[in-house]
This record gives structure tokens, sequence and C-alpha cells, in this order.
């Protein structure tokens, strides 16, 4: 009746639309189609963007005074990259960003398991790796998200998709539902995310918790 979806997996991957960087064209598009097509509805986007991100080290950033992946490209060539599998191939991944940015490294980057890139990063093994933009250990490390200035990444905004039939038979659902627009952040969901994966807390809790501090 009921389950949360990315936008840019709904436009890529569900409705084979392509790549498109621009939020807004992408969630109207999922929500006319998906309307349309599968009787589905859109609630309102809950506010956080999990779309890739690449990430070098904090004390980098401010060596190099590097902000976003234009400037980061002017250093690339003397940097060791680490990718999980799926971003080095996939369309929406390295092969484009590298096209977009001219992006060049030392070396090819080296294939990770995606839990061991920030330690990588951290060890000094590798420079920059493609995380999550909401992944839990950018809350608490020292890392820099590269800002994505020419906006290449599709956007991956959370919302949640539910049955036409459902809000009919519950029109108060979509209010509730609603009322979620907007409230998760970026930066909440790093919070959140840690304290599930970082810390290993109950899932339930951590959310209850984000629920009464609303």
């Amino acid at each position: 009746d009921i389950y949360p979806e990315y936008t840019g997996t709904a436009y890529g991957a569900i409705l084979k639309l392509g790549a498109e960087s621009d939020p807004k064209k992408v969630l109207e598009t999922v929500k006319n189609r998906f309307e349309r097509d599968f009787q589905l509805l859109w609630t309102k986007p809950f506010g956080f963007n999990n779309s890739f991100a690449m990430v070098i080290r904090g004390e980098d950033a401010r060596n190099l005074k590097v902000q976003t992946l234009s400037q980061a490209s002017v250093h690339a060539p003397k940097w060791q990259a680490g990718f999980g599998p799926e971003f080095l191939n996939r369309e929406d991944g390295f092969p484009g960003l590298a096209k977009t940015y001219n992006l060049r490294f030392a070396s090819q980057p080296k294939v990770m398991d995606l839990g061991l890139l920030y330690r990588s990063l951290q060890d000094k093994q590798v420079d920059i790796v493609a995380g999550s933009t909401t992944d839990g250990l950018l809350s608490t490390l020292d890392l820099t998200v590269l800002k994505d200035d020419k906006r290449y990444f599709p956007p991956y905004e959370a919302a949640a998709v539910v049955r036409r039939e459902t809000f009919q038979k519950h029109p108060e659902l979509k209010e509730v539902l609603d009322q979620l627009g907007g409230m998760i952040s970026d930066k909440t969901m790093q919070e959140l995310n840690y304290r599930v994966d970082g810390k290993k807390e109950d899932v339930k809790q951590v959310v209850q918790d984000f629920l009464k501090s609303r």
C-alpha cells in the first residue's frame, strides 16, 4: 500500500527516462507518470537527497582550498580514487562524472567494499571516494563532500509512494505523511544513519526519538 522511493530511481530505473539533474523536473515527471501509469501517488519529499557524494579529507579541502568538483579536478592527477564496484560502471557514476569534470586520477580507481571507503580515506590509502550524501560517517569524521557544481548527479529525493485507493480509503493518511515533507535534512539523515549503522542502535528507537524531537 505504501513504500519509500527515491525520485532518481523512479525516473531512471523504473520509468527508463535516462539521466536528469533538475530535481523539480524529475519530481514532477515521476509524480505525473506514476499516477497515470500505476495509480500511485507521491507525497511531499522528506527533505534529504541521497545522491552520490564525492568526498575528500577535511584537511585536504582546507589546505588546497577545494570545495567543488571543478576545483578538485585540478588536483585529481595527484590523487588515488576509491570507488564501490557499482559506481565505477553505472551510467550515472564514474564514466559520466569523469567526462563532465575532465577527471584524471594518478592511476585506475581502487575498487573496494563500500564499508571500507571512509576508513581507506582516513588512512590515506586513497584521496577521494564516492559515497552517499546521507552516509552516517559524514556526520562524525573530518570529511568534506565536494559540491557538484556542474549538477552532474541525478537527484535522489526520498518520498512516500502510496496507492491511490489507499488514500481514498484513508484520506487522513495524506495529511499525516505530508507533515514529513521537508522535515529530514541531509545532515539529520546522516546523524540518524550513524546511530543505526555506527552505534548499532535499534531502528525503531531511533525513529521514535526523532519524531519526539520534532
